[in-house]
């Protein structure tokens, strides 16, 4: 495939404009001590296969000390290596290695709550009266000893736990274990600006915010009204979270928390939004240039089929900011075993990469997606995931995102026994395998990624959708004069579509020609 050839840092663009991340989930990438538990000497000795994939950066998520409650999401250190991952120095290390290979370093900070092990929280629940006693969202009982009010948790049951401590209710939008930190208070607000400082001078390119709009409660605790439609597997799912999150006071605080990030240059922010108004807060959050970079939310990641009017309906709900793209993370079932309907997965896995790399925005690639990989299948006592055990089986859960990266035909992921079990489907599809196959997923992941990054229009053009129908997904990119067609059949029938026999195909996927477009079926046409 022959590219052209520029800088990306064109102009006044910023390296992040436009950039591929690659996200690694710590506990599954490589295991080098025999624990069974990924470690940051297994990100490291890997840098340079990441590196071969043609991406900006990695993105890790946390390796921060903690009880594991929630897999490293409660953190009882902001500024400590969890021994299972290594030690700062093994953080240095991998630094260093990652900026020698032109890799940025995007790390996972979780403002939102701490694990209950933190010392903060220890403090806090002490007393009423002690110097953290207001660090995390506490509130007396109703007179009949109820909770405050019926705000509820993601995972499961209420959103308050009792605390015989100081006879008072904390608040926690997750697990128990996971208490709300008050950002409302500005001790809080300078405890994380320190943590943001702390990392930003080891020298990480950015933060990836967790949970961004969790970030602050309705201090006068008001009832959250019912929700009626939708299905609804949680107590959770029969809210709208209008009190227990979204608080209008965040913005002002993501300002302040940028101002800190921003007196660092080239560093990058972007934010995780979920919920139902996560389009509207992820273009409040990144509002003007005192705001965050960037901001990802789930329409991609929970969304149980692709079509054409999905990505229309998402990308046309973006135009107005600079957005970026995820279809498999940690939280959700890989989007192959989503969305491939009993089609074909490996011509999915193909379809769905080039959809990634052709979006508007930045786009983030989930570790062995680019090996093609499915939710992996894990029995139920094999389950680690607190959320899919409490829910099984109307939740699928995390776990199957989250099985180890099969580096070699017998896995070669660790010498010991793996944290979660390796589906056997994956190990035929395993990197030394697919390194010597020309024509594999990952050498397609490859060179699909070095076409967007030696394409102006792919990483930065506008777009303009030509027809969006029950099967087609047709859209043009433009940037500086110069356009690209992009068309990918997302139905079950092939299609006839006249394309112009002058144009300059790029790349074409799955059998598609000029005149048809099979079933998960592309072309890409330079014009």
């Amino acid at each position: 495939m022959t590219q052209q050839h520029f800088s990306k840092s064109e102009g006044d663009l910023p390296w992040w404009k436009g950039a591929c991340i690659y996200q690694i989930y710590p506990r599954s990438f490589m295991d080098t001590n025999g624990d069974g538990i990924g470690d940051l000497k297994g990100i490291t000795e890997k840098l340079e296969y990441i590196a071969s994939l043609g991406v900006d950066g990695i993105w890790i998520s946390p390796f921060f000390t903690s009880p594991m409650k929630d897999f490293g999401y409660d953190v009882a250190d902001f500024c400590g290596i969890d021994p299972m991952f290594g030690t700062l120095a093994d953080f240095k290390e991998l630094l260093e290695k990652a900026h020698s290979l032109s890799l940025k370093v995007i790390i996972d900070q979780v403002y939102s709550h701490t694990s209950d092990e933190h010392e903060w929280f220890k403090q806090s629940r002490s007393s009423k009266d002690n110097d953290k006693s207001d660090y995390y969202v506490w509130a007396d009982a109703k007179p009949d000893g109820t909770p405050p009010n019926n705000w509820q948790s993601v995972f499961y049951g209420p959103s308050w736990t009792w605390d015989a401590r100081r006879r008072q209710y904390y608040f926690h939008n997750f697990l128990p274990e996971q208490p709300d930190l008050n950002v409302h208070n500005p001790k809080v607000q300078e405890e994380i600006l320190k943590v943001a400082r702390f990392w930003l001078e080891l020298g990480v390119d950015g933060f990836r915010l967790d949970a961004l709009n969790f970030l602050m409660h309705d201090p006068e605790f008001r009832d959250n009204p019912p929700k009626s439609e939708g299905i609804k597997t949680r107590p959770f799912d029969y809210q709208y979270q209008k009190y227990s999150m979204s608080h209008p006071d965040i913005p002002a605080f993501i300002e302040k928390l940028a101002g800190v990030i921003n007196s660092y240059p080239n560093r990058f922010t972007v934010a995780e939004v979920g919920g139902a108004e996560a389009a509207v807060e992820m273009r409040e959050f990144t509002k003007g240039n005192s705001r965050l970079n960037t901001a990802y939310g789930f329409i991609f990641l929970y969304a149980d089929e692709i079509t054409p009017k999905l990505v229309h309906d998402a990308v046309l709900g973006s135009q107005d900011f600079w957005v970026s793209w995820a279809f498999s993370n940690h939280d959700a079932p890989r989007c192959v075993s989503r969305w491939a309907k009993g089609r074909d997965e490996a011509a999915a896995a193909r379809c769905f990469m080039a959809l990634l790399a052709a979006m508007r925005g930045n786009i983030f690639l989930y570790y062995g997606e680019e090996l093609g990989l499915e939710q992996a299948d894990i029995p139920f006592d094999q389950l680690q995931d607190p959320e899919a055990i409490k829910n099984y089986p109307l939740t699928l859960g995390r776990d199957g995102a989250r099985s180890p990266m099969v580096w070699q035909g017998n896995g070669g992921f660790t010498n010991g026994q793996s944290w979660l079990p390796i589906d056997s489907r994956h190990f035929p599809k395993a990197v030394a395998k697919q390194e010597a196959n020309a024509d594999s997923m990952l050498n397609y992941t490859r060179n699909i990624m070095a076409m967007r990054q030696s394409t102006p229009e792919l990483l930065w053009g506008d777009i303009k959708f030509i027809q969006v129908d029950e099967n087609l997904l047709i859209f043009e990119r433009e940037y500086d004069g110069k356009t690209i067609i992009c068309a990918f059949n997302l139905g079950f029938v092939t299609v006839n579509y006249q394309f112009s026999q002058n144009s300059k195909i790029l790349l074409q996927v799955n059998g598609a020609t000029l005149e048809k477009l099979p079933p998960l079926g592309l072309i890409l046409l330079k014009v």
